[in-house]
């Protein structure tokens, strides 16, 4: 099972989790987050994060999923990164999120097509006109 680390902005990837877990019906397992503030030093943040990076993968690999690519969050987790075992995706959204711990394992390359997936196709514009079909309206909830 692919582990996921969530390094974002304040307590966005807290949230994250929290709501991950209310679609889920549960906390999953191997997910963990690191908040980082205007206070922190991402010197001081990124061997916490890499301890975090380390306890989540067991073998299959790791995801990292930051918030805004070229932000503080997000440069800390490019520090992470390690081709074909920790990888990384930016932009997370609760579709990505969920995507991912769905998908988590089938692989971490298949996780991160996934979560990339699962991130954009939860991004869309509604209308009254999508109303009761595929995304949106009573027909069409979950």
């Amino acid at each position: 099972m692919i582990g996921i680390l969530i390094v974002a902005h304040g307590a966005f990837g807290e949230a994250l989790i929290h709501s991950a877990s209310h679609v889920l019906g549960k906390r999953p397992l191997r997910v963990r987050q690191v908040g980082v503030t205007i206070h922190d030093d991402p010197a001081a943040i990124l061997p916490q994060a890499t301890d975090l990076v380390r306890q989540l993968d067991e073998g299959d690999g790791v995801l990292v999923l930051t918030d805004i690519y070229g932000a503080t969050p997000g440069n800390i987790a490019l520090q992470l990164l390690q081709p074909g075992r920790v990888e990384g995706v930016s932009g997370v959204n609760l579709p990505m999120l969920v995507r991912a711990l769905t998908y988590r394992d089938q692989g971490l390359a298949i996780t991160v097509q996934k979560a990339l997936s699962g991130g954009t196709e939860g991004v869309v514009h509604m209308t009254t006109d999508s109303c009761g079909k595929d995304h949106g309206g009573r027909d069409g909830a979950r």
